[in-house]
């Protein structure tokens, strides 16, 4: 798929994703033929259950790992892309919107960073909440550091984990896709 060529907008990948973005895919080895999927957490989560990787069977684990992927669709991506937005692209420089997303950011690293106080990752154990937050800290620990660093080095837990993520071989190849 060629985003910059307008691909996502065809008939063709609008079928996989009606909001025509991605990720999406088409999982093939499923009972009752190809299986549509968009959302990255729905991706997610179909591909820890039925791999069983990633997402722990017993309810209390479990529930960890489900309260911090919601965690970040809901709040780590949405306010972190909206400070990235008003920081970088934005054709104009809007001062209220710009202190509104990053310090809003900066508070939700403070909650991932208080939620890594005595544990390795999110949820204790590798899973799916670590591999979809780890992008978007990871994307906007630099700016943080450049704007606020007195803030950033109050987040010792979540520069620790950043480091136990990154150090992974599949996060290596994953974040090693180059971009379009």
């Amino acid at each position: 798929m060629h985003l910059g060529k307008g691909e996502q907008f065809t008939p063709e990948f609008t079928a996989i994703n009606p909001n025509q973005k991605i990720p999406a895919i088409v999982d093939y080895d499923v009972t009752g033929g190809p299986l549509k999927i968009f959302e990255s957490g729905a991706i997610l989560f179909h591909l820890a259950e039925k791999t069983g990787a990633f997402l722990p069977n017993d309810v209390r684990k479990r529930s960890q790992v489900m309260q911090w992927l919601m965690y970040q669709m809901s709040h780590v991506g949405p306010i972190i892309g909206q400070a990235g937005h008003f920081v970088n692209q934005a054709p104009e420089k809007i001062p209220y919107a710009i202190q509104r997303f990053v310090n809003e950011s900066v508070r939700i690293v403070g909650v991932l960073n208080a939620g890594l106080k005595d544990q390795e990752f999110l949820a204790g154990e590798y899973s799916i909440a670590d591999m979809a937050t780890y992008p978007w800290v990871t994307a906007a620990w630099s700016p943080f550091q450049s704007m606020m660093p007195e803030k950033v080095a109050e987040f010792s837990n979540v520069r620790r984990w950043l480091d136990a993520v990154a150090a992974r071989p599949a996060v290596q190849r994953g974040m090693a896709v180059p971009s379009v």
